[in-house]
C-alpha cells in the first residue's frame, strides 16, 4: 500500500475516533431533569464557569508558555465581561437570576459565540450542540415566564429582552403630594438656593443638560446627573450604586457640601418646622413628624410616580405594529444585533447591572488623551464603594428611556450627542465600528423610547 494512502486511512481513522469521542461526551443533559439542573449542567460541562469566576480552577497546561498564555487571557477576558457565579448561585437556589445575565447567555448562546473555538477544541464536551442551544433557550424562555412575567407585551414580544413600562406604580398619595413638595423646596438646602428639581427637572425629563451640576455657592459636581425619570426600576441608585433605593438616594445630596450643603437632617427640620401649614399636613401623614426618614421616604414615593410609559416602542411591544417606523423596527433589531439589549435589558432598558466602561477598548485612556483632564474619583465607578480592582471603571448602566431628552451622555458628561454616544458604544463596548446607517436608524429606535408623563408625552424645554 501507497504511503499516501496509508496516510489518508489513518487519518480517516483518527477523524471517525475523534467523531465517536466527541459523540460521546458532548450529549445534551437528561431531559427528565429540571430545566434548571440541565442549564447548570450545560454551563458546566461549557466552561463558563471555568472563564466567568473570580478564582477559577486552572488546568496543569495552563502553565505551558503559549497555551497558558492563551487561556489566562480568556479567562481575564471572560471575567471582565460576565461574572456567572451570581447566575450559579440563584440556579441554586431556585432564584431569580438578573435580567442583564439572562440576556447575555440569550445572546452569546443564539450566536454561537460560547464557548470560544479554542476552549471546545480542547475540551471536547463543551461546545453546544444544537440539543444544548435548544434547552438553553427554552430555560432562557421559562426563567422569564416565571420570574419576569410581562403580560403588557403582545405574545410574540412576551420573551423580548425588554419589557414595557406598567402604566402605574402603587403608591400613598399622600406621601406623594408631600414628597413633591420637597422634591421642588429649596430649604433643603444649607443656602435656600437648590432643590432637587434644581438637577433634576421635571420639565427637562428628569436632568439639567449639563455636564456637571451646579450646586450651592456655585460650586460643581464631578459626574453627570442621572434622570429621575424611571428611577424606581433601577437596581440601585448613583452611578456607583451607593444607595441602595430611593430614600437612601434622596438623603445624599441634601448633605452634600457640594450639592446642597445642609449640615443636617436636623437642619433641615427645623426649617420645615417653621412652616406651620405644611407641617401640619406633614403631621397628619407621618405623626412622628420631621426626620432624615420621612423627609426622604415622601420624596421616594413622589419619585415612583415619574414613570414614563406608553412611549412608542412600548405601543409597538404591547402590539401596535404602527407605533413605530419602519427605520426604528429595523433600529431595535441593530440595537439587539449589536448587543446592546444584553446590558440595556428589563424594564428601564438599564439600571440592572453594573458594566465595565471599555469592555472592548480602552475609553479613558482614549479620553485622557483627547480630553486632557485626566481620570477623576468619580472615573473610578462601583471601585470607590467595593474597593475590588474589578470593579473599577465599572458603573451602573443608565436607562435609555427618554435618552434623546437627556443629554449629554455617558457617567462624565463628556458626549454631546446621541449619535456620537452610540457610535463610541459600540466601538468601547462591543468593540464593532458601526455604520454610520446603522448609527442613524439606532437613533430613530432610541427616539422611540421617550414615554409619557401623566398622559403626555415627555418633553425638555432645553430643547432647541
Amino acid at each position: 500500500m501507497k504511503k499516501s494512502s496509508k496516510i489518508i486511512i489513518g487519518a480517516a481513522v483518527v477523524a471517525a475516533g475523534v467523531a465517536i469521542t466527541y459523540s460521546a461526551v458532548n450529549t445534551a443533559p437528561d431531559a427528565s431533569l429540571p430545566v434548571d439542573e440541565q442549564m447548570v449542567q450545560i454551563l458546566n460541562g461549557g466552561g463558563c464557569v471555568f472563564c466567568h469566576t473570580s478564582s477559577p480552577e486552572l488546568p496543569a497546561y495552563a502553565k505551558m508558555p503559549v497555551v497558558g498564555s492563551m487561556i489566562r487571557g480568556h479567562v481575564d477576558a471572560g471575567y471582565k465581561s460576565f461574572d456567572i457565579a451570581p447566575m450559579m448561585e440563584a440556579l441554586a437556589n431556585g432564584k431569580a437570576v438578573n435580567e442583564v445575565d439572562l440576556a447575555k447567555v440569550e445572546k452569546s448562546v443564539m450566536d454561537g459565540t460560547m464557548p470560544l473555538m479554542s476552549y471546545y477544541l480542547v475540551h471536547w464536551g463543551s461546545s453546544l450542540t444544537s440539543a444544548k442551544t435548544d434547552i438553553a433557550l427554552k430555560w432562557v424562555k421559562e426563567h422569564r415566564e416565571q420570574f419576569y412575567p410581562n403580560p403588557l407585551a403582545a405574545d410574540e414580544f412576551k420573551n423580548e429582552p425588554v419589557r414595557p413600562i406598567p402604566d402605574s406604580m402603587p403608591v400613598d398619595s399622600a406621601k406623594v403630594a408631600l414628597g413633591e413638595a420637597l422634591y421642588h423646596d429649596t430649604r433643603l438646602s444649607g443656602d435656600g438656593t437648590i432643590s432637587c428639581a434644581t438637577c433634576h427637572g421635571i420639565g427637562t425629563a428628569g436632568v439639567d443638560n449639563l455636564q456637571y451640576s451646579k450646586g450651592i455657592g456655585g460650586q460643581f459636581g464631578g459626574i453627570n446627573a442621572p434622570t429621575s425619570y424611571n428611577a424606581c426600576f433601577n437596581f440601585v441608585q448613583f452611578w456607583d450604586g451607593r444607595a441602595l433605593t430611593l430614600a437612601d438616594q434622596a438623603a445624599g445630596p441634601p448633605l452634600n457640601p457640594v450639592e446642597m450643603g445642609s449640615k443636617s437632617f436636623d437642619e433641615i427640620s427645623d426649617r420645615l418646622a417653621a412652616d406651620a401649614d405644611f407641617t401640619q399636613r406633614f403631621l397628619a401623614v407621618y405623626p412622628e413628624g420631621y426626620s432624615a426618614t420621612t423627609i426622604t421616604d415622601a420624596i421616594a414615593e413622589y419619585e415612583k410616580t415619574l414613570i414614563t410609559p406608553n412611549s412608542p416602542f412600548d405601543l409597538y411591544l404591547k402590539g401596535d405594529k404602527g407605533a413605530m417606523t419602519a427605520d426604528q423596527i429595523e433600529g431595535y433589531a441593530l440595537f439587539k444585533e449589536y448587543n446592546c439589549a444584553t446590558c440595556h435589558a428589563g424594564v428601564n432598558m438599564g439600571g440592572l447591572s453594573y458594566e465595565l466602561m471599555g469592555q472592548r477598548a480602552d475609553y479613558f485612556k482614549d479620553r485622557e488623551v483627547n480630553v486632557q483632564s485626566g481620570l477623576t474619583d468619580a472615573d473610578n465607578g462601583r471601585w470607590a464603594q467595593t474597593k475590588i480592582e474589578r470593579d473599577r471603571y465599572r458603573f451602573k448602566t443608565p436607562t435609555l428611556r427618554n435618552v434623546a431628552l437627556t443629554w449629554p451622555y455617558y457617567h462624565d458628561g463628556s458626549v454631546a450627542t446621541l449619535e456620537e454616544a452610540i457610535q463610541m458604544m459600540s466601538t468601547y463596548q462591543v468593540g464593532r465600528d458601526m455604520p454610520a446607517s446603522d448609527v442613524a436608524k439606532v437613533k430613530s429606535f432610541l427616539d422611540a423610547l421617550t414615554g409619557q408623563y401623566k398622559g403626555v408625552t415627555l418633553t425638555n424645554s432645553n430643547s432647541k
